[in-house]
């Protein structure tokens, strides 16, 4: 049944979201094929594999096309997601206000078991995107994260043993010990050497993260594609898709700039040990969280009416308390 208050819900017909899904799949195959292709065959990449080795997400899950919360599709193919987490069979009134008979084929977002069982990762997605989006974009950390990740390495464990370091260990070493290191990502910063967190000028924890995250962060950027997936299905998967595909190029960019040499894999360096290397990382350090900011609101205007809901909700448990 749907939510007391719930938005009306609108048709999609048959042919319109089937169309739809077909062009989602088409999108996602161009990633994903590749990927499976050198998982089946034992190979790596270093750039390539990181969306579907460090997120959890994996190919078909993003494969399944969802087209977000309050929307009725119809025909036989729609009834069978009747199955799928988080759907359900619209009611005939609720069927009878989007334009269909009693009895049609159709499925819904299940939005009251939705918000039942996703409230925390909702809201915790609702404060870190709102906090993120309200803060000033910081445009100094130059990359410096990965370079902290194999400072010292050969202490420790190698972090990927197949890949050459650009200037060597030496040189590795002496560009973050000559550098001012700012990240504010605990995501980035939790993989750090042991030798290399205590240069850090901030300690990002995982208990402030909600205070941390910032807009010009390339790690931040790249987790709306994170948010995005893990509150599917109530998005679209073209929302999604968008918020993968930043996060991919994100990620190539985030490689170039590292201490690795990955011009062999079609990866040209960004030399941020050079003033012109930090020129140009920040160049596009600042185009990216542009278009990170405009999908952030998009994705915070589509959990609105969601965060709302659970703000009345628990406005109505507290008045019956």
């Amino acid at each position: 049944m749907p939510s007391p208050g719930a938005p009306a819900l609108r048709l999609l017909d048959s042919s319109l979201w089937q169309a739809r899904e077909v062009a989602h799949q088409h999108r996602v195959r161009r990633y994903a094929e590749p990927y499976l292709a050198r998982r089946s065959a034992g190979l790596k990449h270093p750039v390539e594999d990181f969306l579907f080795t460090y997120y959890t997400q994996k190919p078909g899950q993003l494969l399944r096309w969802h087209p977000g919360a309050d929307v009725v599709l119809s025909g036989a193919e729609a009834a069978a997601r009747a199955g799928w987490k988080y759907y359900r069979v619209p009611d005939d009134g609720e069927l009878a206000a989007a334009g269909l008979p009693a009895g049609s084929l159709a499925a819904t977002f299940n939005r009251p078991a939705f918000l039942a069982e996703r409230k925390e990762a909702l809201q915790f997605a609702g404060v870190i995107l709102r906090g993120t989006a309200a803060r000033p974009a910081q445009f100094g950390c130059f990359g410096l994260h990965e370079w902290a990740m194999v400072y010292r390495q050969d202490k420790f464990e190698l972090r990927h043993e197949y890949l050459k370091l650009r200037l060597g260990a030496a040189g590795t070493d002496r560009v973050v010990e000559e550098s001012r290191i700012r990240c504010s990502h605990f995501d980035a910063f939790r993989f750090y050497t042991p030798d290399a967190a205590p240069l850090n000028e901030l300690t990002p924890s995982r208990e402030n993260q909600r205070a941390m995250e910032q807009p010009g962060c390339l790690h931040a950027n790249m987790d709306l594609y994170k948010w995005a997936y893990k509150l599917s299905p109530a998005l679209p998967s073209e929302l999604v898709m968008d918020c993968f595909e930043l996060s991919w190029r994100v990620r190539a960019m985030d490689m170039q700039a590292s201490p690795y040499d990955l011009a062999e894999w079609g990866y040209p360096p960004i030399r941020i040990e050079t003033a012109e290397g930090k020129s140009q990382y920040v160049e596009h350090q600042r185009s990216f969280s542009a278009e990170a900011q405009e999908l952030r609101g998009r994705l915070l205007q589509a959990l609105t009416p969601l965060l709302d809901a659970l703000a009345q909700e628990g406005q109505d448990q507290g008045g019956t308390a």
